[in-house]
């Protein structure tokens, strides 16, 4: 789950980049792509630190 949510956020921040250098008419694309971005963001953060609060994720100790 938490690697499909990195690659829709590398997705929203490619579609973000296209809509700053293709779109002149300064439509709401790239304010969408940037809360898309935020939001998917702030929640993979989320579940990264609830699943090391629980124990499902665990450092790598060499």
């Amino acid at each position: 789950m938490v690697i499909i949510l990195l690659i829709v956020v590398i997705l929203s921040l490619t579609s973000g980049l296209h809509f700053l250098m293709r779109d002149m008419d300064q439509s709401k694309k790239m304010v969408t792509s940037l809360t898309i971005r935020v939001t998917l963001s702030v929640i993979l953060f989320l579940m990264i630190m609830i699943g090391f609060k629980f124990g499902l994720i665990v450092p790598n100790h060499y």
